[in-house]
């Protein structure tokens, strides 16, 4: 018997997990973050449509008059794709201002914040548990009268669990059995109202882990006492992730019967954050083979789009959504995939809309370079790509990654300059700058296999460069250097400007123009580079 079967076998997984998306109300509380109201609507209106959300919750009411005209404006996007009953707005026990408020709107549903632990409702509210209790019965009553349908949150349900479980059952038991014919009901099956678990008014109880202060099994053993005690009512779990547990505990939450999980995009937040989205989804699917509608191709695109408009980056480690998570990076890896895809698993990127890349740079080794080759449907002969590989690896020993889109820039120039029929060669070379000197050069250099030392000083390291080897050609071989035209840097297109740089360099040579091209990491180097191809032209042109 698998996990997965062993697990359902004494837990309660439920056949389907309602997931809620909480960006656009707890992923705003993140520090820094915040949402225009058309942020909020293209971002409401991809959760919906693209990425199949079942409910998404976008404000706190009464923040501000730009948050109104947010929600405002989802409110009627989703009423007219037909997912109004989608569209939720925490609200608060405060007289029916949050109500009128979120009914002003035009939305539907209120997800009322109420004290979910004993400390919470008579240190913060100064009210006792009856009192309290009275405030939200009265709020349900209005928020009913007019129109909306009501969730309700119990703040800090973690630390009230642990230090006062009996406040928690207290008010469970007030809501849960208020209506009187619910008490009839109870009444005629000889049962206490507590232990009849009928639902009356508020459609789901929302159980947060206000401080992110749980694990696993606290998760559990909380769930299990709130499932015996209410087994028909729908709870949902809402996890902070202080402790880097917020996924486990969801997970934890859904094997002990919660149907339903909170969540937000890149996981943010509050302090650390929330349980991140896509990393929900797929363990939920994937270890427990739990039903959801969230459409997972869209999970990369959604994460994007959250990254561009909160400008919080995602981490290139962070699963599903990293920048890094398909990407091989080791040689025998790529070569693994290419023998009956040894290192493959699950998470095939093409399920969330992206593809496997494979690394280039010191780790890479031919077959990583192969399969970039293939792609960009390049063939080489095996010199070639062993040239190309030396030059990568090159590279990767100076600490850079070189993307695909610089690879047919390296195999021109390698392919194009074969070093070992030079007859210039630079052996060895020291640039330097100081506060208040001009930069200097030293180089020696190898021509028609006689070496030759000079230094000198310039207006930059190039420039003093590029004097040193004047000097030389003039002292030592009585010969006119070609004299500097233009000089052009660029980045590779799609590289990255931490990697390849490409220096275009055009002498004045007898009667034309010489044009010359280095790439290396560095751009000096590349500038170099560039030079010392030019000087193997003219030396063979004598």
């Amino acid at each position: 018997m698998g996990t997965a079967q062993q697990v359902n076998a004494y837990q309660r997984i439920p056949p389907f997990v309602e997931i809620m998306d909480s960006t656009l109300r707890d992923g705003e509380q993140t520090n820094g973050v915040s949402f225009l109201p058309h942020e909020k609507l293209v971002m409401a209106r991809k959760l919906l449509q693209a990425v199949n959300v079942d409910r998404i919750e976008v404000a706190s009411a009464r923040v501000s008059e730009g948050e109104k005209e947010a929600v405002t404006m989802i409110c009627k996007a989703a009423q007219k794709m037909g997912r109004l009953e989608s569209v939720e707005v925490l609200g608060f026990v405060d007289g029916g201002k949050s109500v009128d408020w979120i009914a002003d709107c035009g939305g539907k549903v209120i997800n009322l914040l109420a004290k979910g632990s004993l400390k919470h409702c008579t240190a913060q509210l100064h009210k006792t548990p009856e009192e309290h209790i009275a405030d939200i019965r009265r709020e349900i009553a209005y928020a009913h009268e007019k129109g909306l349908s009501v969730n309700l949150y119990l703040e800090d349900w973690s630390n009230g669990m642990k230090d006062s479980p009996e406040y928690v059952y207290q008010l469970m038991d007030a809501l849960v059995c208020d209506h009187p014919a619910a008490q009839q009901e109870a009444d005629a099956n000889n049962v206490q109202c507590s232990m009849f678990n009928v639902q009356w008014k508020i459609r789901r109880f929302m159980l947060p882990d206000t401080l992110g202060v749980m694990n696993p099994l606290q998760v559990i053993e909380y769930f299990r006492k709130m499932m015996k005690r209410y087994p028909h009512l729908h709870f949902d779990f809402h996890a902070h992730n202080d402790y880097d547990l917020a996924v486990s505990n969801s997970l934890a939450a859904v094997l002990s019967g919660a149907k339903g999980l909170h969540v937000t995009v890149n996981g943010l937040g509050e302090r650390c954050g929330n349980a991140p989205l896509a990393s929900v989804q797929v363990i939920l699917k994937d270890q427990f083979h739990a039903k959801t509608n969230i459409n997972e191709s869209q999970l990369n695109d959604i994460s994007r789009m959250v990254e561009s408009f909160s400008g919080i980056a995602v981490a290139p480690n962070q699963p599903i959504v990293g920048e890094n998570v398909f990407t091989q990076v080791a040689g025998v890896h790529a070569d693994g995939d290419s023998k009956d895809k040894l290192y493959y698993n699950e998470l095939i990127p093409e399920r969330f809309g992206r593809k496997r890349e494979y690394a280039l740079g010191k780790n890479s080794g031919k077959a990583n370079i192969l399969k970039n080759l293939k792609e960009l449907g390049l063939e080489l002969t095996p010199e070639q790509t062993r040239r190309v590989t030396q030059r990568i690896t090159e590279l990767g020993d100076k600490k850079e990654i070189v993307t695909q889109e610089d690879l047919p820039y390296i195999v021109s120039d390698v392919l194009k300059h074969d070093v070992s029929d030079d007859r210039v060669k630079l052996i060895s070379y020291v640039v330097n700058t100081s506060y208040g000197l001009k930069p200097g050069a030293n180089i020696r250099v190898e021509i028609n296999g006689k070496q030759y030392e000079a230094g000198a000083t310039g207006d930059g390291q190039y420039d003093a460069f590029v004097k040193a080897l004047r000097y030389i050609y003039k002292k030592y071989l009585n010969r006119t250097f070609p004299i500097l035209a233009n000089y052009q840097v660029s980045i590779p297109p799609g590289g990255r400007t931490d990697a390849l740089v490409q220096t275009v360099i055009s002498w004045h040579y007898r009667d034309g123009i010489l044009r010359t091209r280095g790439l290396d990491a560095d751009q000096t180097d590349a500038a170099i580079k560039a030079t010392f191809k030019m000087l193997n032209i003219v030396e063979m042109n004598l």
